[in-house]
Order: structure tokens, then C-alpha cells, then sequence
């Protein structure tokens, strides 16, 4: 009764904040409705206890009761990935199925170990002394872009398919490689009993990783084959449905990752099983139901990353750290783009190529989007000495990125493609 009640609030909520952005905002619906909730955040927390003390009281323990890192990670983001992979043209992904490889993989390690590193030497000269194995707990959360709000964004903006194709690739399969990641970090900085062998590092990627590709390609095709002998919407809608809910359920049991499963099954559902399996009526059922769960979930989604500022201990703290942290997550990402970028060079004697031009990179690495998944990899770590400095710095770093690059990517898009 109590995950209803939370749930029936924050839809109310969801849909009087997507009301008043349409009607005056006119901002991109899931940017817009995380900044309205962050205007009330702010109004709580200056005049809540002054005025309606009771209701603020009420409201807080309604957040504070709200796992964010279970409900987005166990549950949202599953639906949300194969959602988004449900609607992505396979064969523009092989044409770049070499780059998307690197730039998930390699890009975000990359990137984990240059932010790391950065923010290592300068933190000190911000007055604040923090180990190398938490600055690297940091960049392995902070390095991968947020498929959810990536897909969200790039679908306000407008920006041109191809483009948006280049992106999505990337986005969809490094937030995989970066829960994994993540983990092995934190577990090294958490836990002294940890055996940290190379070995036993690279069995726990390799069984996450690989083993959570093979579950999607298992479920995707299963699932296409079943719904080929039957062709009803109403049926195929909840196949898909077990699919995401059972499919996260299997990969739990098997300690392999569930969203790089719900990437690989939406990917094969979306362009095989409506290949193979259904008609032009179950695909028009089919997409707008997803669509549509799409929607709800971004928008509860943004909301909450609004309201997490009430959660915060004290933002102004780190209003530097993150200052200069924004500088370095950007850079870091830019060098991670870049210099594989310059690699592929080497290799055109081997036929691999890549169609990442200049303007591609540009944004590429502008729409390098932080969001909620960072937020929940820092809330899931225990607490400790350092979980509010980096829950305060990233939450800084989140909402730059959301804001500020969520709203000029299109733009950024649309001139590339201009000068092209």
C-alpha cells in the first residue's frame, strides 16, 4: 500500500508538472518537469517549515522513503532500456558496431581513470582530502552517459535520426559496462576481504557482461519465435512485459547484468520479432504501448532527480567541487572520444572505418548525458565518510549536464548538419 501511495503522488505530481510546462515552460517535457520540481524543492526547503510544516514533514519522508537506487536500477531502468532498444534500426547500429564496441567499453574505462586521476590532484587544492579508490568510485559513476535521459533528450530535441542512431548506440550498451565497472570498484573500496586478483576482476565482468548478452539474446529470439505462431497485440504486449519483468528476475538469480539483457532482447524484439512475427497492427500496438510506458517512466523519473535536492545535506558545501568537477567530467569526455577516434586511423588497412566525422564527435561528446543512473549508483554506496560529497558533487555534475547540455544538443545538432 505504501509503494501505491508513493507512486499515486508522484503521478499526480508528474502530470500537474508536465501541465504547467506545456502551458507556460515550453521546455522539453521530462527537462521541464525536473526544474519545476526542483523550483518546489527549493520553495520547500526556504518556507516549508515556516508555513506548512506538518505537509513538508510529511513530504520529506515520502522522498526519504522512496529507494531511488532500487526502484530506478531493479526495476525502471529495465523498462526503459528495452523500451528505448525496441524502437533502434539494428542494421544503422552494425555499420558503426565497431565504434559503439569501443566507445562503451574502452571510452568509459578511459574516462573513469582520467576523472579519477584529476580529481585526485586538484581536490586538495579545494581544501579536500579524498583516497584515489574514491575518486575512482566517482569517475567509474559519473562516466557513462544515462541511456534514459539520453534517449529522452535526444527524442525532445528533434535531433536527425542518423545522428541520434550514433548516440543511442553508445549510451545503450556503456551503462552495462559501467554498472559493472562500478561495482568492482566500489566492492575494492567497501570491502577489505575483497580478493582484487586480475583474475577474479575479469571472471565478474566477463560473467556480467557477456553472460547478460547471451540472457537478451536468448529472451529476444524466444520471445520472437512464440509470438510468430500467434500475432495478437493484446498477447505480444505481455510477452514483451514478461520478457523485461522475468528477464530482470533470471538475470538476478544469475548475477549477470539485467540491463545490457534488456538492450540485447529490445534490439532483437524490435527488429527481427517484428520481422518475423507480427503484423503492421501488432508493430502500431506494440510501439505505442512502449512508447507510452516510455513517457510515464521518464516523467517520474525526472521528477524525482528534481526532488532529490530536498535529500541533499547542503549543497552550497560543494558548489566548487562540482564547478570544477563539471570541467572535468567534460574533458574527460572529450579525451575518451577523441583519441579512440584518432585510433581508428591505424586500422583503416583492416576495412574498419568509422563515420564519426568532426561534427558526429561534437555531439557525440556534447551529448554525453548524465543523469539518474549516476544518482543511483552514489546512493546505492554505503555510508561512509566521503557518500555526501560525492552524492553533492554529482548531483552538481547531473544537473549541469541535464540543463545546460540537455537543452542545446538539438541545437548543437542541427548546426553540425547545416555545415555538412
Amino acid at each position: 500500500m505504501e509503494l501505491y501511495y508513493t507512486f499515486s503522488v508522484l503521478i499526480v505530481l508528474a502530470s500537474f508538472f508536465a501541465y504547467l510546462n506545456l502551458r507556460f515552460l515550453k521546455l522539453p517535457g521530462t527537462i521541464g518537469i525536473m526544474i519545476i520540481a526542483m523550483l518546489v524543492s527549493v520553495g520547500i526547503r526556504l518556507l516549508g517549515d515556516s508555513y506548512f510544516p506538518a505537509t513538508t514533514k510529511h513530504f520529506f519522508d515520502l522522498i526519504k522513503e522512496f529507494d531511488f537506487n532500487e526502484i530506478l536500477m531493479g526495476a525502471m531502468l529495465n523498462f526503459l532500456l528495452f523500451a528505448g532498444a525496441l524502437h533502434v534500426n539494428m542494421a544503422d547500429l552494425k555499420e558503426q558496431k565497431v565504434p559503439i564496441m569501443i566507445y562503451s567499453t574502452v571510452s568509459v574505462v578511459l574516462s573513469a581513470l582520467i576523472i579519477s586521476g584529476l580529481l585526485f590532484y586538484i581536490a586538495p587544492l579545494l581544501g579536500i582530502k579524498i583516497p584515489y579508490i574514491f575518486c575512482l568510485v566517482f569517475g567509474t559513476l559519473i562516466s557513462p552517459t544515462d541511456p534514459i535521459v539520453v534517449l529522452g533528450v535526444l527524442k525532445e530535441a528533434k535531433v536527425p535520426k542518423r545522428i541520434e542512431t550514433k548516440i543511442v548506440g553508445e549510451s545503450l550498451f556503456n551503462d552495462g559496462v559501467a554498472v559493472v565497472m562500478f561495482a568492482v570498484v566500489l566492492k575494492m573500496a567497501t570491502d577489505p576481504t575483497f580478493d582484487m586478483t586480475f583474475g577474479s576482476i575479469a571472471w565478474l565482468f566477463a560473467k556480467e557482461g557477456i553472460g547478460g548478452l547471451l540472457l537478451g539474446a536468448v529472451l529476444g529470439i524466444s520471445a520472437s519465435n512464440v509470438m510468430k505462431k500467434i500475432d495478437d497485440y493484446k498477447v505480444s504486449v505481455l510477452i514483451t512485459l514478461s520478457i523485461v519483468m522475468g528477464g530482470f528476475l533470471i538475470a538476478q538469480s544469475l548475477h549477470v547484468s539485467s540491463p545490457l539483457a534488456m538492450v540485447v532482447a529490445g534490439l532483437i524484439i524490435g527488429n527481427y520479432g517484428k520481422k518475423v512475427a507480427m503484423s503492421e497492427i501488432t508493430q502500431d500496438y506494440l510501439g505505442k504501448f512502449w512508447e507510452l510506458i516510455d513517457e510515464i517512466l521518464n516523467a517520474i523519473l525526472f521528477l524525482f532527480i528534481g526532488f532529490e535536492l530536498l535529500l541533499l545535506p547542503d549543497l552550497n558545501k560543494q558548489l566548487l567541487t562540482g564547478f570544477v568537477a563539471i570541467f572535468i567530467v567534460l574533458f574527460s569526455r572529450l579525451t575518451s572520444i577523441v583519441l579512440p577516434w584518432k585510433f581508428f586511423d591505424i586500422f583503416k588497412f583492416f576495412g574498419i572505418r568509422s563515420a564519426y566525422n568532426k561534427g558526429s564527435l561534437m555531439v557525440l561528446v556534447w551529448g554525453g548525458i548524465r543523469g539518474g543512473v549516476s544518482i543511483a549508483l552514489v546512493l546505492s554506496m554505503p555510508e561512509g565518510e566521503y557518500k555526501n560529497l560525492l552524492l553533492e558533487v554529482t548531483y552538481i555534475v547531473v544537473l549541469f549536464s541535464i540543463v545546460v547540455q540537455g537543452l542545446t544538443v538539438g541545437k548543437l545538432a542541427k548546426r553540425v548538419l547545416e555545415k555538412e
